[in-house]
């Protein structure tokens, strides 16, 4: 009897995840970046942590002794609006590349009289931050593999304490030419001027952890894109 309202319960919940799933992708416009259900379209880079599909969610499980992890979609996008939820261990440091890029051989790129030097292998670009630490910097713009901070939220006190610890947060990012603008839980967050990289792939993040060997787990679910003209 138990097996079976297990079974039933098992069922229940991949239902609901799926029709949450279709339901993203509903809308005029919207398309669902992740099928409920399996990792297909997406590829890891960088880092070795663990990626699971789970009742309808994206798990990245941190591991010890391995750099930041990315999953990457296939696919590369110029002008859009993104919207997903997450959820993160308040030890676990965390982010959504976007219009980001990882090449086979080194690069160098010239920016400000400054040489940037990409090694092969490395994802690089724009990231919404995941922060759950007391500097709440959540949504802020971090150029990862590059230039650091671009738009961090020391000066948006509405934004850092829109972040809900533990519990699932929902963010809208839109990337119109040179401007980035996102939300965090419908507050304005980020608002972005920058033009380095005008398209890229979307990747969901799961930060180094050094020696640290207790797994740690941040979760996403109802990711999806409208794409712009």
């Amino acid at each position: 009897m138990r097996w079976k309202l297990y079974q039933c319960a098992a069922g229940v919940a991949l239902l609901i995840a799926t029709t949450l799933t279709a339901s993203a992708a509903d809308e005029p416009g919207w398309r669902a970046l992740f099928d409920g259900k399996t990792l297909d379209g997406w590829k890891q880079r960088g880092g070795a942590a663990k990626y699971r599909a789970e009742n309808g969610e994206v798990v990245g499980q941190s591991i010890p002794k391995t750099g930041n992890s990315f999953l990457c979609t296939e696919k590369d996008y110029g002008d859009f609006v993104l919207e997903f939820e997450f959820k993160v261990d308040p030890r676990l440091n965390s982010g959504v590349q976007i219009r980001s890029q990882c090449f086979d051989e080194p690069r160098s790129i010239e920016h400000d009289g400054k040489t940037i030097r990409i090694p092969a292998g490395r994802v690089h670009g724009y990231q919404v931050e995941i922060d759950p630490s007391e500097r709440a910097w959540t949504c802020g713009i971090y150029d990862e593999g590059r230039r650091g901070w671009l738009n961090d939220l020391s000066a948006n006190e509405p934004a850092r304490k829109a972040f809900r610890q533990g519990e699932w947060n929902k963010v809208r990012v839109e990337c119109r030419g040179d401007a980035i603008k996102t939300w965090l839980n419908d507050v304005p967050a980020a608002d972005l001027k920058d033009g380095m990289t005008p398209r890229g792939f979307i990747a969901l993040q799961v930060h180094g952890v050094g020696d640290k060997t207790e797994p740690m787990e941040v979760r996403w679910r109802n990711i999806r894109i409208r794409e712009l003209p």
